[in-house]
């Protein structure tokens, strides 16, 4: 499956614009491991954008991504994506082997984190984020409640990249495609 069947399909079961962007900056953020990992950029980027393809259709726990896993079979999405998509969710007991794999579960989560604090700038802009600006928002646990910070700082270890850097790369990543994401803010660039 290329981007463009990929893309096709999340907004086939994806009406939630939020939901969408979501997916856009993990598959961005994929896209730049892929590129500094030496990894097939095509390959990762799809998983990016596909990993939560079902969120809407099946949103529970016990639903997602187990149920999407058949949609993406019919739809003739390679095997290697589709593990991928099913490891990035703890409850399926499905392990992360592949690097492939162990970089989505990395960016899936803090993707949101640093949309979240770049929403509150003065800016609203990732175009002027730093990780050191996500770090002081970090300690403060009622800020972005719903990022779990212990899965972020696990499946950065877990990855084998430090914290920081990891979220130093994010914000690189998005930031090639911050005005798809929304995130230019009242910067000019």
């Amino acid at each position: 499956m290329n981007r463009n069947e990929a893309l096709a399909l999340v907004h086939e079961f994806v009406k939630n614009d939020n939901l969408v962007k979501h997916m856009l900056a993990v598959e961005g953020a994929m896209r730049f491991y892929a590129e500094k990992l030496g990894g097939d950029v095509e390959q990762w980027a799809v998983t990016g954008l596909l990993h939560d393809f079902d969120w809407e259709i099946h949103p529970t726990i016990e639903g997602h991504p187990l149920a999407g896993e058949p949609i993406l079979r019919e739809r003739g999405v390679a095997e290697d994506i589709i593990r991928a998509v099913m490891s990035h969710a703890d409850h399926t007991g499905i392990p992360r082997q592949t690097t492939m794999e162990k970089a989505l579960y990395a960016c899936d989560e803090v993707t949101g984190l640093v949309t979240a604090v770049a929403l509150v700038r003065p800016s609203r802009s990732l175009l002027d984020l730093e990780a050191s600006s996500v770090k002081k928002k970090w300690k403060d646990k009622a800020f972005a409640a719903g990022a779990n910070r212990q899965e972020i700082e696990n499946a950065a270890a877990e990855f084998g990249v430090e914290l920081w850097e990891h979220v130093g790369n994010v914000i690189l990543a998005m930031r090639r495609i911050a005005p798809e994401l929304g995130l230019v803010g009242n910067i000019n660039p």
